[in-house]
């Protein structure tokens, strides 16, 4: 079994390391070894893990599996795991899951979102105030791995999918939901047309992920990319092609900083 007892290096994990300390309840010298990783832990050549990476940019380090081979996120998920209770990995494949899932016996597979997760916090809270837009079915993959991600980093999105320009009523429907939205992304393949309505409709601002979605004309995804970019609408802010995880990783700074008080 995984040791999980070993701490997060976050924020709230740290304070209660220093505490132990300072009541007696732990040894400096305990304390040591419990921060012997920080900054980062070498794995085999292949790797620098980086438990220091949530304490000092608010988030914890995430797996991105796509070119490694299953042994090597097996080795880097059994790393995360030994110090903290949860952990996200990227572009999975059933090859890595089957790999990582020997090392981390909790950790499980979300097929859609091609995604391997751990999730051992029970003290962990969601929070609300992000909506996740999918122009169509075939977008699910992408805005399945932004929703995968945004619970990673304590966030519940309302999805809202197949809502395309191509019917443009099934979008207003759902009107009043988009604008209690502190943060909107916009899953899109084709044209990439949908951010744009959205941002005419709402004040929030509108993370922006072109798919590869389309035909020919498409090129693979650079069509709804160049047509993002260019948004005749403002607060428009627009990822990669098929990064669902860059725009939940955005969406999560945006919303965090305004459940907890703070100005986006």
């Amino acid at each position: 079994m995984v040791n999980t007892a070993t701490p997060a290096y976050d924020e709230r994990s740290l304070r209660d390391l220093l505490g132990q300390v300072s009541s007696g309840t732990r040894t400096i010298d305990d304390a040591l070894e419990a921060l012997r990783g920080l900054p980062y832990e070498r794995i085999d050549g292949f790797a620098c893990v980086d438990h220091h990476r949530e304490l000092r940019c608010g988030s914890p380090e995430v797996i991105y599996c796509a070119g490694k081979s299953p042994e090597q996120v097996a080795a880097i998920a059994y790393a995360l795991a030994r110090r903290s209770p949860v952990l996200l990995g990227t572009r999975a494949t059933k090859d890595h899951f089957t790999a990582a899932a020997r090392a981390v016996p909790d950790l499980r597979y979300d097929d859609a979102a091609r995604c391997i997760y751990l999730d051992g916090d029970a003290r962990r809270r969601r929070a609300e105030g992000v909506v996740l837009l999918a122009a169509g079915t075939s977008d699910f993959p992408v805005a399945e791995e932004a929703a995968r991600t945004l619970d990673f980093f304590g966030h519940a999105p309302k999805k809202i999918y197949d809502v395309g320009v191509a019917g443009l009523h099934r979008l207003l429907a759902r009107l009043d939901e988009l604008r209690s939205a502190n943060v909107v992304i916009v899953v899109a393949g084709m044209e990439g047309a949908l951010p744009s309505v959205v941002a005419g409709l709402i004040s929030a601002p509108v993370i922006a992920v072109p798919t590869s979605v389309g035909y020919g004309a498409s090129f693979g995804g650079l069509a709804a990319l160049l047509g993002m970019l260019n948004s005749c609408a403002s607060g428009v802010a627009v990822v990669n092609i098929d990064n669902g995880f860059g725009a939940a990783r955005l969406a999560a700074a945006i919303n965090g900083r305004i459940t907890a008080g703070g100005s986006a």
